[in-house]
């Protein structure tokens, strides 16, 4: 009892700096070193100087995407609908949220990977797989996704939910700790255990192992949390579930997955787009999606610590107190977001180099392709600071439970805003308006996303002046 009291302490009489802190680094570390091992993936296979398989890792990345999604509908819907009845004291409730959250997420996640495992060649195609790129595509998308969705949609599933109790560190070791494996199996595999032709076989191999054990971690912590918090596992936890949790549930988890596979929708519309340019554009393109991830897992993690601040005080009725949460989150996003504009811009040529060797036998195509991605990543990255005020806005209504508005973001950013740009940039500007189109779209969908807030707030919140 006493670490529920310690829990509750933390989201309503903790000044909020230090509470965001306590929540938002271990978020922030996790999101880093989540970061960290999928670029190393990157540069280990970079290193090898096959542009082919950089482009593979492009177009299976898509695929991988959708296990945000996934994670998503549980994740979030569950976990901020967990905070939400924590902070009205209904923990009863929070457990058959729980546990319905973590059955569902199994059960969605099997499904996705018997999906992808029967129609994984076609689905590569559709997705811009070309004949140099479709094999190395196949070999990592089956054992990142078709034998690893299910561990690492619970893995991420669970870190959600644990943190929307309070133990964000906890759930920050889980998915720090398989991201360093990752790192060590990767460097394993890639440099001693399998040949460079199969450097691609072997980063999938040490994701898929890295991610179990994580989910094993996270699993393992959960059921002994289960004992102090309102989470639970069991399934009979299930007979207690509402009808009106289910719908709340999905009312913010749906357009959260929703949201996430809108992002992975554009990717595919800019994978495509790029593969029409060429292989190599397509591969310079996928290194400047991995390189400009820096703020973004900074600004994410910001986020995602913050969320069960903000949906516990929604809930409670501290209005006051979310609102002064919401307004520190954006000022520490939005400086994150500028100063990794600078250093990017400052550093872009160097950044890229990391990603491809150009000293290798096909030197003349990777430096073809480190040149693309160094003029992408020139104009990529200015979106940083409206990408964050979309996430900001985007996190901080599906803590509040507006689920409708966080849809109609989602699809007017991504639907009506940047894939109709995307078509109309290249062919106005050819393959950097492909690029051109990110920053462009992130400020009117943050336009889109201030209005939306701004509406939800005046009609659901005391204090709005306090947050805008």
């Amino acid at each position: 009892m006493a670490s529920r009291i310690d829990k509750r302490e933390l989201f309503e009489k903790t000044p909020v700096v230090k509470a965001i802190a306590i929540m938002a680094i271990p978020s922030i570390i996790s999101q880093l070193i989540s970061l960290i091992y999928n670029t190393v993936d990157a540069v280990f296979i970079g290193g090898v100087g096959n542009p082919y398989m950089v482009a593979a890792i492009s177009v299976s990345f898509t695929v991988f995407m959708m296990t945000i999604a996934l994670s998503n509908l549980f994740g979030v819907g569950g976990g901020s609908l967990v905070a939400r009845l924590s902070g009205r004291h209904e923990d009863a409730a929070a457990g058959s949220v729980s546990a319905f959250s973590f059955w569902g997420a199994l059960t969605v996640s099997l499904i996705y990977a018997i999906l992808v495992g029967l129609f994984l060649e076609p689905l590569l195609r559709f997705l811009g797989a070309s004949d140099d790129t479709v094999g190395f595509a196949m070999d990592y998308t089956f054992f990142v996704v078709v034998l690893g969705v299910v561990p690492t949609v619970l893995s991420l599933t669970l870190s959600h939910l644990l943190r929307n109790v309070g133990y964000s560190t906890q759930a920050s070791i889980g998915l720090s700790g398989g991201g360093i494996l990752n790192i060590f199996l990767d460097w394993l595999f890639i440099t001693r255990v399998f040949p460079r032709e199969e450097a691609v076989k072997a980063a999938a191999l040490a994701t898929l192992l890295s991610n179990a054990v994580s989910c094993l971690y996270l699993l393992a912590v959960t059921f002994v949390l289960t004992k102090k918090t309102a989470l639970a596992l069991d399934p009979r936890a299930l007979r207690g579930l509402r009808k009106q949790d289910v719908k709340e549930l999905f009312r913010v988890g749906i357009p959260s997955a929703i949201l996430s596979g809108l992002f992975d929708v554009g990717n595919v519309a800019l994978n495509k787009l790029a593969s029409l340019h060429g292989d190599l554009e397509l591969a310079a393109m996928g290194i400047v999606m991995k390189a400009e991830r820096l703020p973004n897992a900074i600004n994410i993690g910001i986020c995602l610590g913050s969320l069960p601040i903000v949906a516990y005080n929604f809930a409670s009725g501290d209005h006051g107190r979310m609102h002064s949460v919401m307004r520190t989150m954006r000022r520490l996003g939005l400086g994150v977001a500028i100063l990794s504009v600078g250093l990017i811009e400052l550093f872009v040529r160097p950044l890229i180099g990391v990603f491809l060797s150009t000293s290798v036998s096909a030197a003349a195509g990777a430096a073809a392709t480190v040149a693309f991605a160094v003029t992408f990543l020139s104009i990529r990255c200015i979106a940083s600071p409206v990408q964050f005020l979309n996430y900001y806005t985007s996190y901080c209504m599906q803590a509040m439970g507006d689920g409708r508005d966080t849809l109609l973001h989602a699809v007017a950013r991504t639907l009506v805003i940047y894939i109709p740009l995307m078509y109309l940039l290249d062919r106005l500007m050819g393959v950097n308006g492909l690029a051109w189109a990110l920053p462009v779209g992130e400020a009117l969908g943050a336009v889109v996303a201030a209005l939306l807030m701004r509406r939800w707030l005046k009609g659901h919140t005391k204090n709005l002046s306090a947050a805008t």
